[in-house]
């Protein structure tokens, strides 16, 4: 039975390789996120490798089961997500065929070994889509941030482009939209002039209060002068940059900030965990994950935040405002790991 490696940008390449060399019989034994080959990798670029072997027409699953090898097949749809992947009985039984089947959808093998774990042997056999999110669910729990009320100061920070300005306008219209609460907003950013009067447009749009801080004393007399709760947006740079520091140590000083850092579920593993080191020093509290629709799961960046101990507080699934913006939860972040969204309610921000 003829064994081959396959290397490719995204899991549907990869498979979609598979597919076409070794036909639709061909299995699935194993899948894993590796540095990319070539200059690529030395940028940090990943790349998904998947070892398949062609199946004889002989070997039967069971067979292969007992040689406690996990049969998945690649399926005629790409998606990775658990939603659109073959189904357990053709993918085989037990914890290995349970953790390729979680691998495939994008969680790392610690954390799939780790669901596999808490989820009881006797149910493992012929396991549903419907039982594994709700297996996820309970594991990353920890991961879903309970925040009932708004902070007296909601501050978002940041790399350029993640969609700080667009999360804050969300979430400014969702509670004028379902609450009736006008949520002051506030411009701590002397450089992306286009991001300022983005805010600024929602702000008039919205008839919210709005203003702009460049300088740190700018910032103290705006927050004394505002009415919370105060949507704070940040340029993109680092706390650590000069032009930052002072404003950045003013928000440290004060007990009524909670701080989100902005990724997107889009970004690379090495990536994302260099951004979390990078704005250490704003001392964010919660993660906003935006472009979650454009990820092929939110399963990388699980052991990212499972590290620094930062639960997500909300989850941006499009462009559009308000709508595209939900509470995170361990239901919703299961949902966008397994692809199965049917039976969600994106209620968005709490009443």
């Amino acid at each position: 039975m003829p064994v081959k490696r396959y290397r490719r940008k995204t899991l549907q390449d990869a498979l979609r390789a598979v597919r076409e060399e070794m036909g639709p019989d061909a299995l699935v034994l194993s899948t894993r996120d590796v540095v990319g080959r070539g200059f690529r990798g030395w940028f940090g670029a990943r790349e998904i490798e998947i070892t398949a072997a062609g199946e004889r027409q002989q070997m039967s699953e069971t067979r292969h089961e007992a040689a406690g090898r996990p049969v998945v097949r690649p399926s005629d749809e790409t998606s990775p997500r658990l939603a659109d992947r073959p189904s357990a009985a053709a993918m085989g039984r037990g914890a290995d065929a349970l953790t390729a089947r979680l691998e495939a959808a994008g969680l790392d093998r610690d954390t799939a070994q780790a669901v596999i774990a808490a989820h009881p042997a006797a149910r493992r056999r012929g396991a549903s889509t419907e039982t594994l999110r709700a297996a996820i669910a309970s594991h990353l729990s920890p991961l879903a941030a309970v925040d009932g009320d708004y902070a007296p100061i909601e501050v978002f920070v940041g790399p350029p482009g993640v969609g700080k300005t667009t999360t804050i306008a969300k979430i400014a219209a969702q509670a004028r939209a379902r609450q009736g609460r006008r949520l002051s907003m506030l411009a701590a950013d002397g450089f992306r002039v286009g991001a300022v009067e983005q805010l600024r447009l929602y702000a008039d749009i919205l008839g919210a209060p709005f203003a702009i801080a460049r300088t740190a004393g700018e910032l103290e007399a705006a927050i004394e002068r505002g009415r919370g709760p105060l949507l704070l947006d940040t340029a993109g740079r680092s706390p650590r940059d000069e032009a930052s520091r002072d404003m950045f140590r003013l928000l440290a000083s004060r007990s009524d900030v909670r701080t989100h850092l902005v990724l997107a579920a889009t970004t690379p593993r090495d990536l994302a965990r260099r951004i979390v080191d990078r704005f250490a020093e704003a001392n964010p509290t919660r993660v906003v994950v935006t472009r979650v629709d454009e990820a092929e799961s939110l399963g990388p960046m699980v052991p990212v935040l499972q590290e620094h101990g930062l639960p997500v507080s909300y989850l941006g699934t499009g462009q559009n405002v308000p709508d595209d913006l939900e509470r995170a939860t361990p239901a919703a972040l299961a949902a966008w790991i397994t692809g199965d969204l049917a039976h969600l309610t994106h209620a968005g921000v709490p009443a």
